[in-house]
């Protein structure tokens, strides 16, 4: 069963990677249909994560929380995206030079601080809705919940690597 689940979240990881790699900010359009892009794979992610984890009966009453805590982390990280997409559309019209021109380091580091502050709220919302339910599992539903992690994780990192190269080339 573990093979089975690392590999639904191996072809899971992958193809969220291009979908989460092939996003746009250029029209509205395009906004819209990568917000309901990422809220079907937030979907995808959370039946994912309960199918891994093949919950008893008595473990369901826990689900709830987490799958909301899940799903409100998702929506405020599609937030976020709307909102960098927004403030990139706003200096679409600029050249590079009066982009580099017009920075104010000041705002910069209080929205990154913002955006910072919200990812922490929501991860610990999280861990508090996990921590009920984790304390149920059994010591294989621990081991399936890890590969997941580590899957997830992997590909994050891959993601925020891409992210950087590509940062770095246009810059």
């Amino acid at each position: 069963m573990l093979k089975v689940a690392a590999v639904a979240a191996t072809a899971l990881i992958v193809a969220a990677s291009q979908l989460a790699y092939a996003q746009t900010a250029s029209t509205a359009k395009t906004e819209r249909s990568s917000a309901a892009e990422l809220k079907k794979l937030t979907d995808l992610r959370v039946d994912l994560v309960k199918a891994a984890l093949q919950l008893t009966p008595d473990q369901t009453q826990y689900w709830p929380p987490v799958e909301s805590a899940i799903r409100a982390r998702a929506e405020n990280r599609i937030a976020r995206l709307a909102k960098v997409a927004e403030t990139v559309g706003k200096r679409a019209d600029e050249s590079p030079l009066e982009i580099m021109g017009n920075r104010d380091p000041i705002a910069f580091m209080q929205r990154r601080a913002e955006a910072l502050a919200q990812r922490s709220a929501d991860l610990d919302k999280l861990a508090v809705a996990w921590q009920p339910l984790y304390k149920t599992l059994s010591p294989e539903q621990k081991k399936r919940m890890a590969a997941l992690a580590v899957f997830v994780l992997h590909d994050m990192s891959d993601a925020i690597e891409r992210h950087r190269a590509e940062s770095g080339e246009e810059e």
